[in-house]
């Protein structure tokens, strides 16, 4: 049965596995690239801290855990509470899914020779092999669910869209055990299960129901959405919305009971915050926040740092999908009659029937798929959109987005069974589309962890523009990364000097020690982080001032500064007055891979506004690492068309 969907699930599957095992194995890497490492250890922290180290409301242990295995920023995962206590910034959700690997490899930790700490190599690869396993598990599910309402060539063609053309391979091959792929799997099991409840109301399918919103929302608490799903699935019209009153009505046991598990799993979080503070209810992500009247809708879809659809275009297809969903096209068969095809269930596609629904309705509640799919869709965008850090630190494209691609399928499977009947030329299109989104989802894949042309959290469209479709790239393309001006002409044209400081003369952040050239060189480190501001004169030209001003320097840093917000910032900045009309600046260490003296230059545009000062200075952006700076030049020149 359904041969096409099954290959492709295989297909997907085997790629996954690839992917993990031999691509990228995380379990195999160490201190922030380790599986349990940044948000995966915040987390994971309640397994080790009650299972393991008896202790969590102080989390003494945890030091000693940083200084060896360094997963994370320090104590980032967890705050210090009013109480003297710490608090976990996470809920624990994703602990409790945790728990059956992490228990596996706590017995076999001490056997193996490995400590049984929580966090050596044991717990590492149980944690990535468990998050293989789910998402293997919500793969299947998501097709199962697909074959209820669309035929088995269309729901293959969605597979390996998602699997090979979205960034869920990411997060299901290599960051599975993020949240996401957890959840992803979650919300594949909600929808079996609300299929089933309505198809054949049985207690066990609301207590189903009710544990799987439940923990979804003990995962992650704007997860309380996936109650759109067992609520509205299957309400195309007024009728159907009084016929599902109706059979709440009839079946109000079965309700209460999905209501009081969800509620009893998510009192559990209520219980932790008790005990470790005395308080039922506190806000452990501190300052991050919504801003409800005012999201990033923008920038979550289309900004080079972290847009959904530029990382992951595939899911265009989606979205116009969605327009799909009211007026679905027929799905021929695959021998071209135009047979109606069977659904998993043995009952007529839906979408080959057009409004018909392939699901009995005992209670005169008929299935429908644009209302339920549209109101998750956006209520989930635009919580995804609200949130401060809307970039989601260190995310390839919209990690958010990546839990609610179970309910994105069936936009998807609309767009295919439209772009997959009629002429071929349509066909052509998609397939050729479908396959460019494919390779650049793979690309993006490897530059994430190999390549290192993807940089997280840090993209910009002119940096994306120079890397893109690339294996190769040069180490100048890196300032683009921090300022977006770049000088393009073949050559430079009336070059001017106007400021050159060898700190031979300077008294101020200045060292005798180890200096770079002569006997001084300019000195910042977590004393010192910031330098003299050195100011230029910019001269003119017949009245005429230059277009561009080129600032260079040259530095060492021993050791490297590896966290990029801490990186020594290179300023130029313009003045008027009290106000800064123009500010530019690169990160020097991104330029150098250890202990080596380097010269960098970058150049910046005069503003077109009025400016009285231009000066350049230096900022350790709060590092702790020395750097050493000489011999400082400043030049303006105008561009090869002058």
């Amino acid at each position: 049965m359904h041969p096409l969907s099954r290959y492709a699930f295989l297909l997907s599957g085997a790629l996954i596995v690839a992917t993990a095992f031999f691509f990228y194995p995380k379990w195999q890497q160490s201190n922030t690239e380790a599986t349990i490492s940044w948000d995966v250890s915040g987390y994971y922290l309640y397994l080790p801290a009650t299972l393991i180290y008896r202790d969590v409301r102080q989390l003494n242990w945890w030091p000693a855990v940083d200084t060896r295995y360094h997963p994370g920023p320090g104590m980032g995962q967890a705050f210090r509470h009013a109480s003297g206590n710490y608090v976990m910034k996470y809920p624990m959700g994703q602990a409790l899914q945790f728990l059956p690997w992490f228990s596996v490899a706590h017995l076999l930790a001490a056997p193996l020779g490995f400590p049984a700490d929580g966090f050596s190599a044991p717990y590492q690869a149980a944690i990535s092999w468990g998050s293989l396993l789910v998402a293997l598990l919500g793969l299947w599910f998501m097709r199962r669910n697909l074959l209820e309402y669309f035929s088995d060539r269309t729901t293959a063609i969605v597979l390996v869209c998602i699997v090979f053309g979205t960034n869920y391979l990411e997060y299901s091959a290599i960051s599975g055990a993020m949240t996401h792929n957890w959840l992803f799997t979650l919300y594949s099991l909600l929808i079996f299960s609300t299929i089933r409840f309505y198809t054949r109301p049985a207690f066990k399918w609301a207590a189903l129901i009710g544990l799987l919103v439940g923990w979804a929302t003990l995962t992650r608490p704007t997860e309380i959405i996936s109650a759109i799903i067992p609520l509205f699935w299957g309400l195309g019209s007024l009728a159907d919305v009084r016929a599902r009153l109706l059979f709440f009505k009839n079946h109000f046991s079965k309700i209460l009971l999905a209501g009081c598990v969800a509620g009893a799993v998510m009192l559990m979080q209520a219980v932790y915050w008790k005990y470790a503070t005395g308080e039922w209810i506190v806000y452990s992500y501190q300052e991050q926040g919504f801003s409800w009247l005012h999201p990033h809708l923008g920038d979550v879809l289309f900004s080079a740092r972290a847009g959904w659809l530029v990382y992951s275009p595939m899911m265009l297809f989606a979205v116009v999908g969605l327009l799909m969903l009211r007026n679905p096209t027929p799905d021929p068969s695959p021998d071209g009659r135009g047979d109606v095809e069977r659904t998993a269930s043995g009952n007529p596609s839906l979408l080959a029937l057009g409004n018909a629904s392939p699901l009995p309705s005992g209670e005169g509640s008929g299935v429908g798929l644009l209302p339920v799919v549209l109101l998750f869709c956006l209520t989930a965008l635009y919580i995804t959109s609200a949130w401060n850090i809307w970039w989601y630190g260190g995310s390839l494209g919209q990690r958010a987005m990546v839990q609610g691609y179970p309910v994105w399928a069936f936009a998807l499977a609309a767009f295919v069974q439209w772009a997959s009947s009629g002429r071929w030329m349509k066909k052509g299109i998609f397939v050729g589309l479908a396959a460019a989104f494919i390779y650049l989802n793979l690309w993006w894949t490897y530059q994430a962890h190999v390549g290192g042309l993807f940089v997280a959290e840090q993209m910009t469209k002119r940096y994306m523009l120079k890397v893109l479709g690339r294996f190769e790239s040069e180490r100048d393309w890196l300032k683009l990364l921090d300022t977006k001006e770049e000088f393009k002409g073949a050559a430079r044209q009336n070059i001017r000097l106007v400021y050159v400081n060898d700190f031979e003369q300077d008294s101020v952040a200045v060292t005798t020690e180890d200096a770079i050239s002569g006997s001084r060189s300019l000195r910042l480190n977590n004393e010192t982080q910031f330098s003299p501001a050195y100011t230029a004169f910019v001269p003119q030209a017949g009245g005429t001032l230059p277009k561009w001003v080129r600032a260079s320097v040259v530095f060492r840093c021993a050791p490297k500064e590896w966290d990029w917000w801490r990186m020594t910032q290179f300023t130029v900045r313009f003045w008027l007055g009290d106000s800064i009309v123009k500010q530019r600046a690169i990160r020097l260490q991104r330029h150098v891979d250890g202990d080596e003296t380097k010269t960098i230059f970058f150049d910046t545009k005069l503003p077109p506004e009025r400016f009285d000062k231009m000066e350049v200075l230096f900022w350790n952006a709060d590092g702790d690492k020395t750097i050493r700076l000489d011999d400082l030049r400043i030049e303006v020149f105008d561009d090869n068309d002058e």
